[in-house]
């Protein structure tokens, strides 16, 4: 695809002015105002609503709270500070729950197989809730990854007013030990990256047990969502549909819970009055501005699963082949972990998103400034203010002629290996062009004892199939393996290949997202042992060095394997999923 737009002004405002006055229960007075619904009113009045409550606009609060996950664990604080500032705005907030998945929790076990599906499931049950209820508004508080596409899908799907609260990142851990194999000091920050490659160092024998059980005892030292690059926050403050730098405050931040109550203020004197929905900020040029923003601070494959998806809930043109044309003139810039060396709250402490988005408005066409957001005003009024970045007094972000990477690291590849298409996660560091013998594994059980009995060498581009959006089924993340592998020494010198995905935490020399995949028959499920495969990040290229007469013996010998659930959300997911370069959507 040719001349991709990425600086069009839109001809008029989304937003005409209301004529007259405005009513802003519009909806739930569907409950307070019908004559013929008294049931409905009798139900609030048990609730403890007051009579001059019932002309209030009801605001849905869709917390995504649960215990046992640090990422989710606080937003029922969020959610009540919302409430309460509803109240003091003069609404009425009703706080809902929904479903929830720990992604760092769920790797390498079957729990994972859940992860992709809870977001089509949060997005089903908050469209839900917030039409059959008839919310006139809707504030969402995210946490773990799949929680924002799916409290996003929901928003473009009802499109009442909608602003997302994204719940913040976790802090950086602490090491309490040094540790002089890998050259590390006791008070160095760590992450949950850490934690999963001191696998990988321990059974090679790089730390000891000691060493290993410090990093997973201080690598999460809190609430918050993961603190890395790892999450579609950052996305979200770029499409509009958060408020400024909330995809950095970290969790704990007294700033997090202002936040809260500014959320509702802008409810009640910005979007209810104008009655400014989802529909009139989402754009094509939105999301193409988020797509440069995903190169430029070094986000996840996942990004490009959850954008397509997105667009799709929200009616807006966005193909798999929009993102090299936008990875192919945009820098990374943000030195970022897991491939960098900092963490969301070192980029809060120099600006955020927003110093970010000035820069890039300054200095180049990569962003239009124009789009509408959920503040009433443009991308470009909203990061007016931001700090200027300083490039002499920090490293965070980097300027433009001195970027990590000239281009995008988000690469779309095509082969033989892949015909429709793959997604990598190339940064540079780890090279440009891999080319190694193929070591398969249809489990991602099988490959831990390989690993620590030395069968996975470096020169091995390792495949996991059967990990597809059906194969998986759910499209499971394979974390663990990728921070094994590198725990191992082995970074940069093995090559990862799956048709399911990585974790925003992964890095290394990482392919994802190979299609067709191999539950549908795609060539992934027929190469073997010993094949040499490539893959070329300049060209975009990934091929298996096996010609298609061999390739035709081999499918007339495949069949395709048995479902793994007969029953449940699983059998469900899988029979009804497209595939991931359509963003593995389900409805």
């Amino acid at each position: 695809m040719s001349g991709v737009a990425i600086h069009a002004r839109p001809s008029a405002s989304r937003v005409p002015a209301p004529q007259g006055p405005v009513k802003l229960n519009k909806f739930s007075a569907a409950f307070t105002e019908s004559e013929t619904n008294g049931g409905a009113k009798a139900m609030l009045y048990a609730t403890g609503l007051a009579d001059e409550e019932m002309s209030w606009p009801q605001i849905g609060i869709s917390s995504i709270a649960w215990d046992g996950n640090p990422c989710n664990q606080h937003l029922g604080t969020l959610a009540q500070k919302i409430k309460e500032g509803c109240r003091a705005e003069g609404m009425t907030g009703f706080v809902h729950a929904t479903v929830g998945v720990s992604d760092g929790m769920t790797q390498g076990n079957v729990g994972m197989s859940y992860s992709l599906p809870s977001r089509d499931l949060i997005a089903d049950a908050v469209e839900m809730i917030v039409v059959a209820q008839a919310y006139d508004g809707n504030i969402s508080i995210p946490g773990c990854d799949k929680n924002m596409p799916g409290v996003f899908m929901a928003a473009a799907r009802h499109n009442r007013p909608t602003i997302i609260v994204y719940g913040g990142t976790i802090q950086a851990g602490k090491r309490s030990i040094d540790c002089e194999s890998l050259g590390v000091k006791a008070g160095e920050d760590i992450n949950i990256g850490d934690a999963f490659e001191s696998y990988g160092a321990f059974v090679t024998g790089k730390i000891s047990q000691e060493e290993r059980d410090d990093v997973v005892r201080h690598a999460c030292p809190g609430s918050g969502a993961c603190g890395g690059l790892f999450t579609v926050s950052s996305i979200l403050e770029v499409l509009g549909m958060s408020l400024p730098y909330s995809s950095s405050t970290p969790a704990v931040y007294p700033e997090k819970l202002q936040e809260c109550l500014r959320a509702a203020h802008i409810m009640k004197n910005v979007l209810l009055p104008l009655h400014i929905k989802p529909s009139d900020i989402l754009t094509r040029q939105s999301f193409l501005n988020a797509i440069v923003i995903v190169n430029v601070l070094g986000g996840s494959t996942n990004a490009v699963l959850h954008l397509l998806a997105m667009a799709r809930a929200a009616n807006i043109e966005l193909t798999i082949d929009d993102f090299s044309p936008i990875a192919d003139k945009t820098p990374v810039l943000a030195d970022l972990k897991p491939s960098g060396a900092y963490v969301m709250e070192d980029l809060h402490r120099v600006g955020g998103v927003p110093s970010v988005l000035k820069y890039l408005i300054a200095n180049t066409d990569l962003i239009d400034g124009s789009q509408m957001t959920v503040t009433g005003r443009t991308l470009a009024e909203n990061c007016a203010d931001a700090a200027d970045f300083d490039f002499t007094a920090q490293s965070v972000v980097r300027p433009l002629d001195r970027p990590i990477k000239a281009t995008g690291h988000l690469i779309v590849l095509r082969g033989n290996l892949a015909p429709t298409s793959a997604v990598s996660k190339i940064t540079g560091k780890e090279g440009t062009r891999f080319e190694g013998i193929a070591k398969i594994f249809d489990t991602e059980a099988a490959f831990y004892p390989a690993l620590a009995a030395g069968e996975v060498k470096a020169g091995m581009c390792v495949v996991f199939r059967y990990q597809g959006p059906k194969g998986g089924p759910g499209m499971p993340e394979l974390l663990g393996p990728t921070g094994a592998i590198m725990g191992a020494g082995l970074g940069g010198k093995v090559c990862l290949l799956t048709d399911g995905r990585f974790s925003g935490a992964s890095r290394g020399f990482i392919i994802g997202h190979i299609t067709p995949e191999a539950q549908d028959g795609g060539p992934i499920a027929f190469i073997e042992d010993g094949d040499k495969i490539t893959v070329d990040s300049i060209n975009q290229t990934i091929d298996v060095d096996v010609d298609e007469a061999t390739f035709a013996a081999r499918r007339k010998l495949w069949t395709a394997p048995a479902a793994k659930n007969t029953r449940g959300v699983l059998f469900r997911y899988a029979r009804d999923v497209k595939g991931a370069e359509l963003g593995a959507y389900t409805d």
